[in-house]
């Protein structure tokens, strides 16, 4: 599966923005999505994960509240809304899908996630 994000740019402190990440092949029931994160000089952070068939969702504590993890099963695309960004958010940010089997948890590993997208920056600044 190639994954496509984009959404990515500049957005003032507060300010909210949608990243988005096509898949190039339909997205099996028992996929699940998620997103990272890579900002400058600091490793690769889980940001949300997303399974596909029951849309059950995780967070990293930091975008609890602010951030929500979305699919669209039609078009094969997963979504990330962000909410009250702030200057720590500012990041590259990967999409990435993990072929898990049937009643797999959702996972904060990115070693567990089988091919990733080629990332969007944005940048949380005034």
């Amino acid at each position: 599966v190639l994954l496509q994000a984009s959404g990515g740019g500049l957005v003032q402190p507060g300010g909210s923005l949608r990243l988005s990440c096509a898949a190039s092949e339909p997205i099996l029931s028992n996929y699940h999505m998620g997103w990272f994160r890579q900002a400058p000089g600091k490793e690769r952070q889980f940001v949300a994960a997303i399974s596909w068939r029951e849309a059950n969702t995780y967070y990293t504590d930091s975008v609890k509240g602010r951030f929500k993890i979305s699919r669209d099963s039609a078009t094969d695309t997963v979504y990330l809304r962000m909410d009250s960004l702030k200057a720590e958010d500012t990041a590259v940010y990967y999409c990435a899908v993990r072929q898990a089997r049937s009643s797999t948890p959702l996972s904060a590993s990115g070693a567990l996630y089988d091919s990733w997208g080629q990332g969007t920056q944005f940048t949380v600044s005034s």
